[in-house]
């Protein structure tokens, strides 16, 4: 029993020192300005003996207890901490955020939470990525930059389908003469998305450049409930609605937004680029993309790859120019046709398929001025973006 009270007695003395000790170091903190070095020093090394002193005694085993509480409130309002590895909002997953376990208190908030997943998790995930300046430019065909090997195999990759196509549809065709008959193919196989689109009337479409007397692609798909967005410059109105799906829109798709001093000047202003376009009407995803540019189509792709627009689109179907370079590319003929092919196969490492060529035989069959390989100065290319797969 006297050991039990001189411990006591010696354990209160110790708290009643520490208690002092803490609160003199409160103080020294709070008005740390007003303290020399030498007394803080001395401070310190006070607050340090006393530690050690009181290391094996209650107060020790009082100070453990009041920091594993703390410890616990911590967890408790940490959800990330909480749960066994199995639990969904121990690891959340990316892209969704941290889910917080539903309680009694707390299930309304957690049914939002769950809510909320479940509508991001039916959304395709987007992922940015960062934006290049330039494409890269594959390897010469030949060591001597040779012009007729760059175009031999230019000419060969764009008239080589890369898929087949069961269902093809040829709507868009102009004329009953096959001597003029002009084919914008769009593919309609049902491993593809577009065909189960067309049945749920639930698919959209961007036609670019084209005048009122080419519109029997446009209007067949408008039959079948299609959403057809027509971009013609030349019309008097910004937007004119000729039918229940059909608008037609005084833009024009460039590779670069205007500077907006010059726009309002310019009847020109009106260029936009298509990501600037679709971000405008709320679009996220065009299901056919049909572009016939006048030689600006390598520029408007390139924007398009670069800004990753071009994942956003099902099917490609552009008319390609090739008796001259082209809007602003520049080089001598080698460069130029290595560019081309550089571009193409861009598209195809985006998942886009070459699936359908047409060769314009009513155009002038040259080649950058030069009449070799029999090559036509215009082409049809159709593309299917694999990654859209029913």
């Amino acid at each position: 029993m006297f050991k039990e009270k001189i411990k006591r007695k010696y354990s209160l003395r110790i708290c009643i020192l520490f208690v002092v000790l803490l609160i003199s170091v409160e103080i020294c903190v709070q008005y740390k300005p007003y303290w020399s070095l030498k007394r803080l020093k001395y401070i310190n090394q006070i607050v340090d003996w006393s530690r050690k002193v009181s290391s094996n005694t209650l107060v020790d085993a009082e100070i453990n207890v009041g920091l594993q509480k703390q410890n616990t409130v911590h967890r408790q309002q940490d959800p990330v901490r909480m749960g066994s590895r199995g639990d969904p909002w121990l690891h959340p997953t990316p892209g969704i955020g941290v889910i917080v376990p539903p309680t009694s208190a707390s299930s309304v908030t957690s049914q939002q939470h769950l809510q909320g997943r479940r509508e991001r998790q039916q959304e395709p995930r987007r992922h940015k990525k960062a934006l290049r300046w330039h494409i890269d430019l594959q390897p010469w065909a030949s060591s001597d930059h040779s012009f007729e090997q760059e175009a031999l195999r230019f000419l060969d990759y764009i008239t080589t389908p890369q898929i087949g196509c069961e269902n093809k549809n040829h709507r868009g065709l102009l004329a009953t003469s096959e001597a003029s008959l002009k084919s914008w193919a769009i593919c309609l196989d049902d491993r593809f998305s577009l065909t189960h689109r067309i049945k749920a009337r639930q698919c959209r479409v961007y036609s670019l450049g084209l005048g009122s007397d080419d519109s029997g692609f446009e209007g067949s798909l408008v039959e079948k409930g299609c959403e057809i967005h027509h971009f013609d410059p030349s019309i008097k109105q910004s937007h004119i609605q000729e039918r229940k799906n059909l608008w037609h829109h005084r833009l024009s798709v460039d590779w670069r937004d205007p500077n907006p001093a010059i726009a309002a000047r310019d009847l020109q202003g009106n260029r936009k680029k298509l990501g600037t376009i679709m971000r405008e009407f709320g679009h996220r995803k065009i299901d056919i993309l049909k572009a016939d540019v006048e030689s600006a189509e390598w520029k408007i792709m390139e924007n398009m790859i670069l800004e990753n627009v071009i994942e956003n689109i099902g099917q490609l179907i552009i008319e390609v120019h090739l008796h001259w370079p082209g809007f602003e590319v520049s080089g001598d003929d080698s460069s130029v046709v290595r560019y081309w092919y550089s571009l193409l196969r861009e598209l195809e490492m985006k998942e886009f398929r070459l699936f359908c060529t047409y060769k314009d035989l009513t155009k002038p069959q040259i080649f950058l001025q030069k009449h070799i390989f029999n090559a036509s100065s215009s082409y049809t290319l159709s593309w299917v973006n694999t990654r859209w797969k029913h």
